[in-house]
């Protein structure tokens, strides 16, 4: 009988063809740049760069939007750039306080965001204002300039004078007939009405002489326009049409001594 193994010792414990394998074990290394071949660094710090190059011009993007909304808000949403001032240039027949009143602008209402046309809307229905405009004034003022209408005439209304301008509105009322205006009577001044155009046409035709003999003109029908001048002197025009041709007339006859001349056809005149 053979022996069996010694005590405390399995076969292949001490060498033979039992002996126990070697246990491998595994280390990361961190190589030396010089371990790295030249082709490969210069292929990682090209894509390096290409990376950083796609980047930035996200980043920039990104940098200018947070910049425009920063000053957007500061513009748009804050009293920083308010209205502190309402300058009027232009007017003389409507005051300034009158005119920052029918503008209707807050004070501190952001610059940016007033409505200009809106703005210049609401002063051209003050009647004196012929025309508006508004602009901005960095950094806190509102300009508004006005055009004022021009005066060429004035109808008796009731011991009161309402001024008119060439288009026929009636933009003032005075308590006496202003000096240097003509008179127009008619029934129902304005722009729409019939006898108003038909005076003002007259007018507008009139020479500079006879202008500076004329004191009214009586727009009793459309058909019965008479002009009165100084010294009680009547010159029947008739109706609007040939205006040119029976200035030129009249103007001719004025030297003549007479009471009426009427030139209601230019091409036949009378007078007495």
């Amino acid at each position: 009988m053979s022996p069996g193994p010694a005590r405390g010792r399995t076969p292949g414990q001490d060498g033979g063809a039992g002996r126990r394998s070697p246990v491998r074990r595994w280390q990361l290394v961190r190589a030396g740049a010089d371990a790295v071949p030249p082709s490969t660094r210069r292929f990682m710090a090209r894509a390096r760069q290409r990376r950083m190059r796609a980047a930035l011009p996200w980043a920039l993007a990104a940098a200018v939007a947070a910049l425009a909304a920063l000053v957007a808000w500061t513009v748009l949403g804050t009293g920083l750039f308010g209205v502190r001032e309402v300058r009027v240039v232009g007017a003389r027949l409507v005051t300034a306080v009158e005119i920052r009143d029918a503008a209707a602008v807050p004070d501190d209402a952001p610059l940016a965001r007033v409505d200009l046309a809106a703005t210049a809307r609401r002063v051209g229905t003050l009647p004196p204002v012929a025309r508006a405009t508004v602009e901005r004034d960095w950094p806190a003022t509102l300009v508004i300039r006005v055009e004022e209408r021009v005066p060429v005439a004035a109808v008796p209304q009731g011991g009161r004078f309402a001024v008119m301008d060439a288009a026929g509105v009636v933009f003032q009322r005075l308590d006496r007939a202003p000096a240097g205006l003509p008179l127009v009577r008619v029934a129902r001044p304005g722009p729409d009405d019939p006898g108003t155009r038909a005076g003002l046409a007259v007018l507008a035709a009139l020479g500079e002489k006879l202008r500076a003999e004329l004191v009214t003109v009586d727009v009793a029908g459309l058909a019965r326009i008479t002009l009165l001048l100084r010294d009680d002197r009547q010159v029947f025009w008739g109706d609007a049409a040939r205006s040119a041709d029976k200035s030129a007339v009249a103007t001719a006859l004025l030297p003549r001594r007479a009471d009426r001349i009427d030139v209601s056809a230019p091409d036949v005149v009378t007078f007495q």
